[in-house]
């Protein structure tokens, strides 16, 4: 009489946008976004040549490595939270960071710590908050900025630039959507891109309420814009 021996092998697969926050993505080649995991990669921060962390976050701490000197960015995932206020400092530590590369991650790498570092390549890059969102955009697709994160970088382009190139509507009181408890408070409005050539006129208005995640429905308003 033989036994026979059932090995039964699970495996779980991530979605895209799972292992997207996980990884690191590389904007610059000595500038990184990524989520809480990432700092936490000891071998990811040595190959990466981290010597900077900018810790958009409220309750993960900082870990302690030999020579990396981290920077914290006390702000909450939240259309109220005054981001803006730390895009100044942020932006020239990453500037003045000539020892090494940066790692600016907050809790998944989709909302603070990419507004972070779109604030930091206008200011220190030269380009305007639309091209900036397509740079960051372009390596990191998963990013989801909240509208509030938006309207400060808006107002902090007119302040770099004296104009924006990408602009805020107030939608239509018959096609605002029903609102909630959670929404109540929360403004409907829209994002569309300010025409500058006949390319740029072409881009279509979109409302705030089509472009909301489902896992920032539950939590706060949040926009992502297409310009």
């Amino acid at each position: 009489m033989y036994g026979v021996c059932v090995c039964v092998c699970v495996c779980v697969s991530l979605t895209a946008e799972e292992q997207q926050q996980m990884a690191v993505s590389q904007i610059t080649p000595t500038l990184f976004l990524g989520g809480a995991d990432a700092p936490l990669n000891a071998a990811l921060m040595s190959q990466k040549g981290i010597t900077l962390i900018v810790n958009a976050t409220l309750s993960h701490a900082c870990p302690a490595y030999p020579g990396v000197e981290c920077v914290r960015v006390p702000v909450s995932d939240l259309p109220s939270a005054r981001l803006g206020d730390h895009f100044d400092r942020v932006a020239e530590r990453i500037h003045g960071n000539r020892a090494g590369s940066t790692l600016v991650h907050c809790a998944a790498g989709m909302s603070r710590s990419p507004a972070l570092i779109m604030a930091y390549l206008m200011r220190f890059r030269g380009v305007t908050l639309r091209q900036a969102h397509h740079w960051v955009q372009d390596r990191r697709p998963a990013v989801r900025l909240n509208a509030g994160f938006w309207e400060q970088l808006l107002l902090y382009e007119r302040r770099l630039y004296g104009k924006n190139t990408v602009r805020v509507e107030e939608e239509p009181p018959h096609k605002q959507p029903p609102r909630t408890p959670r929404s109540s408070m929360v403004q409907s409005s829209r994002l569309t891109a300010v025409p500058r050539s006949p390319l740029m006129s072409q881009s279509p208005l979109m409302s705030r309420s089509q472009l909301l995640t489902s896992e920032n429905r539950r939590q706060s308003k949040s926009s992502h814009i297409t310009v």
